[in-house]
């Protein structure tokens, strides 16, 4: 079980401009402060989307129950992520001790079963509490069964989910991380005057697969992907990631002092960015020529960039006037609460409120230097608060996680769904037009002047 100390630790992160000395650089939690996702449920779901690992969830049947398939990340090949595992604690468990018998079973029949990559084991309330040594269960089935077994020590009751990312990233870096070269570009794969360069995603998730959008942008720069931690990914990647040139941190809340660690450790320079909107997209790719200082590489990505803003012009053009002067409130957390931002005014909508519950001080930083000092924020996620900003300001749509969706319809609003189990990508160039698409189908839905107009027995008794 993780001490005070360590857990006060994490919290501290020098990266952050925001982290006053001597104190943490988050929020101190607050009760309730867990509600949408636990310390257990923010490891999980950072480390879920390493695709050929096994994850286990030591504890009650409830905990892997109520996270699993939680976050829409795609994967390219490997599926074993996608198949839920617990120990599945009881009341008789706890009582005769038989937690660390149950979880060296569990990992034995995970390996015989699914011959994963790796095993990730998640230490949840109940475990954490009744004392197992997770630890040293994990180190004798890695030595019995011959490969990695890790221990993720995020019981639920250390914090709220940006914790629990945190954590997941520690956990990476310590066990993981540096532990494997990566291969060598494969024969015939070299392009002639073109350099290539190896570089890393940081807190990248895939979700919907979004930054499939992405990929083969990266491919024609001639930047290699040793990993995008940890959307797709695998576990040989993550273990190569220290070998990079340069990493792009994509959502600083959960993962930048995995960056900062690399730069200290390995001196890889990083940068923070963000591939939602036509400005922060080509931005980011700029960026990493600029860390990168390669000449051809900065030329080859002007083209690229000019290319890719025409094309999404012309797809755009159609759709801009239905757009323009559009209201949009934005009811989202962490990077996205500002990246969201960004991607509407690239649209020409106007943000006239953005949710920032689980957003850190640089995530509002960013705010205020899209929307203004007079920005208005919203950290409480009543949903009946939502409607009535929604009226106060003179909305035209809501955009938010799927949990509004229902009270948002049922009052009769124009809604896009931009939470993380959605299974569409708004990431990239393309990302951009469907974006935009989605949000013209939203607006234009002819089911608003419908449900606007009064019923037929209305003016039937008005006419009587």
């Amino acid at each position: 079980m993780r001490s005070t100390d360590q857990i006060a630790a994490l919290k501290s992160e020098p990266a952050c401009a925001h982290n006053a000395k001597g104190k943490s650089g988050c929020a101190r939690p607050q009760p309730g402060a867990t509600q949408g996702g636990c310390c257990f449920d923010g490891a999980r779901n950072a480390l879920l989307p390493i695709a050929d690992a096994a994850h286990i969830v030591h504890g009650p049947i409830g905990c892997a129950g109520s996270s699993w398939d939680n976050r829409g990340t795609r994967s390219s090949g490997a599926e074993l992520y996608r198949i839920g595992m617990t120990t599945d604690l009881n009341d008789l468990d706890v009582i005769m001790g038989q937690g660390e018998k149950r979880l060296l079973a569990a990992i034995g029949q995970a390996v015989e079963q699914y011959d994963p990559a790796a095993v990730f084991v998640y230490v949840t309330c109940v475990p954490a509490l009744h004392g197992d040594d997770v630890e040293a269960v994990c180190k004798a089935a890695a030595a019995r069964l011959g490969r990695p077994v890790i221990p993720v020590d995020c019981a639920g009751f250390y914090g709220n989910k940006n914790l629990g990312n945190r954590i997941a990233g520690d956990v990476i870096y310590r066990h993981v991380i540096g532990t494997a070269e990566p291969a060598p570009p494969p024969p015939g794969s070299e392009r002639p005057g073109l350099t290539r360069h190896d570089v890393n995603l940081i807190g990248e998730w895939n979700v919907g697969g979004e930054f499939w959008n992405m990929a083969p942008l990266f491919d024609e720069l001639g930047l290699r992907l040793l990993c995008t931690f940890s959307g797709d990914s695998r576990f040989h990647e993550v273990r190569t990631m220290h070998r990079a040139e340069a990493n792009m941190v994509v959502c600083s809340k959960a993962m930048i002092h995995v960056a900062r660690q690399l730069r200290e450790d390995w001196g890889t320079p990083y940068f923070e960015g963000s591939f939602y909107g036509l400005a922060d997209t080509s931005r980011s790719l700029s960026d990493f020529s600029r860390l990168l200082g390669d000449a051809g590489l900065a030329a080859r990505t002007e083209a690229l960039v000019a290319r890719e803003e025409a094309r999404v012009a012309a797809a755009l053009a159609p759709l801009r006037p239905r757009l323009a002067g559009k209201r949009a409130l934005i009811f989202t957390g962490g990077y996205k609460s500002w990246s969201i931002v960004s991607a509407m005014q690239d649209l020409g909508l106007e943000v006239v409120a953005t949710g920032t519950e689980k957003s850190t001080e640089e995530d509002k930083a960013r705010i205020r230097a899209l929307m203004g000092t007079g920005a208005r924020m919203i950290e409480d996620n009543d949903q009946r608060a939502l409607l009535r900003i929604f009226a106060d300001t003179g909305a035209d749509i809501l955009i938010a996680g799927d949990r509004y969706i229902y009270p948002t319809l049922k009052s009769r609003l124009p809604f896009l769904d931009i939470d993380h189990v959605r299974a569409v990508g708004y990431a990239g160039y393309a990302g951009m037009i469907e974006l935009a698409r989605n949000l013209d189908r939203a607006l234009a839905s002819p089911v608003w002047r419908q449900v606007a107009a009064p019923p037929p027995w209305a003016a039937a008794a008005r006419a009587a």
